[in-house]
């Protein structure tokens, strides 16, 4: 009887391309093409940690669909590609293993209990060492007037390669448009307008919000105390915080 796979494949960070899952699942195809498996579907997370699973869409219906025995094995590039934490990769190979799935990857072949051990030691290491790492460089950034953080509303992020030819990160400039409707919001709410009446305008004229979502009060007054909301944020009086 062929054995139905399942294929996963992930990519998270700004250094690997949005094609690194094509590329993922497209050597796993052709391993299960050698191996003459039947494709039962393939699931993927974009731009996604491998630190948890638990805000991982894919892999989340992965489970689902393997606890429901459409697959009977599941294959991957790699085992840091399904995740990179310890617990997690424990937790998944015990739930596969009562599935009856096993884990196949490219890398290290058939998935056993020293596989989850020891890489799930080394994958913890590498993310402690990558934190240590993210937190200079974004120490680093901030230091030098760049952004450290996440874009905010207003703002579009500059691509451009240094004279080196390496990419510049870090750099931000104002969305004209949006700029607009942010000045818009300060000068309402200077005039004693409320942030529920501020989004129902906004929301009135289908003017878009942060990910073009819908405006809500809560975004923007935020909280006060903890610097969230529009009108809390610094960045718009040229603090960088």
């Amino acid at each position: 009887m062929t054995a139905r796979v399942a294929l996963y494949a992930r990519y998270s960070s700004d250094q690997q391309r949005e094609a690194s899952i094509a590329d993922q699942l497209r050597l796993c195809r052709e391993h299960a093409a050698r191996e003459a498996w039947e494709i039962a579907g393939s699931y993927q997370d974009a731009g996604i940690s491998g630190a948890s699973l638990v805000l991982r869409p894919g892999i989340q219906q992965l489970m689902h669909d393997a606890q429901a025995g459409l697959f009977q094995l599941l294959l991957a590039e790699a085992l840091d590609r399904i995740s990179r934490d310890q617990a997690d990769i424990a937790t998944l190979y015990k739930q596969l293993q009562f599935c009856g799935v096993p884990i196949v990857t490219l890398t290290e072949g058939a998935i056993s209990e020293l596989h989850v051990g020891l890489k799930g030691t080394m994958n913890a290491l590498f993310l402690k060492d990558l934190a240590l790492k993210t937190r200079r460089g974004l120490r680093g950034r901030v230091e030098a007037g760049k952004s450290g953080g996440g874009l905010c509303y207003g703002y579009r992020v500059v691509k451009r390669l240094d004279a080196h030819g390496a990419q510049v990160t870090g750099e931000r400039a104002i969305d004209a448009k949006q700029a607009a409707v942010i000045r818009r919001i300060f000068r309402d709410f200077a005039a004693g307008v409320g942030p529920r009446a501020i989004a129902k305008r906004l929301n009135d004229q289908n003017i878009p919000g942060p990910a073009r979502q819908l405006w809500n009060d809560t975004t923007i007054r935020g909280q006060g105390r903890r610097g969230t909301g529009l009108i809390n944020n610094e960045l718009y009086i040229g603090r960088l915080v």
